[in-house]
């Protein structure tokens, strides 16, 4: 996936076949469209060239939003029926595969209130991965330092990304962030 940071707008372009790509607009600006975008994206006009489009545009609303309660009596919720973090992590579908997996576990055991506790943690990483990234949609100067610091250490990018995924531990999550931070005063 690429994302393109551009004036008022991200453009996501993402491969779902071999021979087709999806190409798609992410603003707070709600009258903005993507042929209108496009024109800030030069090089990705260059790159779909005369590519046909296969489907129409289409829309909806992100938004992060978190309820208090993800179960009541016997039922529970999963995936964005349960709250929802900011699209631009891309954690959807993985954030309701793993709060399937625990609810399973919960329900075998009787204990949906586990299940309560569990969906809180699960979603806190993505959701704290969603404020930063939407910090670097709304202050360009800081997506510039942020850029050049990951220019300058690329090392620093990749333990980005595994802090997005969860595949770092606390403390090293910890100790990235402060990387992060000290690169960005230097850049």
């Amino acid at each position: 996936m690429e994302l393109h940071w551009g004036p008022k707008c991200q453009i996501y372009v993402t491969p779902i076949a071999a021979d087709e790509i999806c190409v798609a607009l992410v603003s707070r600006d709600p009258h903005l469209r993507l042929d209108a975008a496009l024109t800030a994206f030069p090089e990705i006009i260059s790159r779909l060239g005369a590519a046909e489009r296969s489907s129409v545009d289409r829309g909806a609303i992100t938004s992060t939003r978190k309820l208090r309660h993800v179960y009541r009596g016997r039922v529970a919720l999963v995936g964005d029926a349960s709250g929802a973090v900011d699209s631009i992590t891309g954690e959807g579908l993985c954030l309701t595969f793993r709060q399937a997996e625990v609810l399973a576990e919960c329900l075998a055991d009787g204990n949906l209130k586990r299940y309560q506790e569990q969906h809180s943690r699960l979603s806190q990483r993505p959701a704290m991965m969603a404020r930063l990234l939407l910090a670097l949609d709304w202050k360009s100067s800081l997506r510039q330092r942020v850029m050049r610091a990951f220019g300058e250490d690329p090392r620093l990018f990749s333990r980005m990304v595994a802090m997005h995924v969860g595949a770092l531990s606390p403390l090293e999550f910890a100790a990235n962030g402060v990387s992060l931070g000290w690169r960005m005063l230097s850049a």
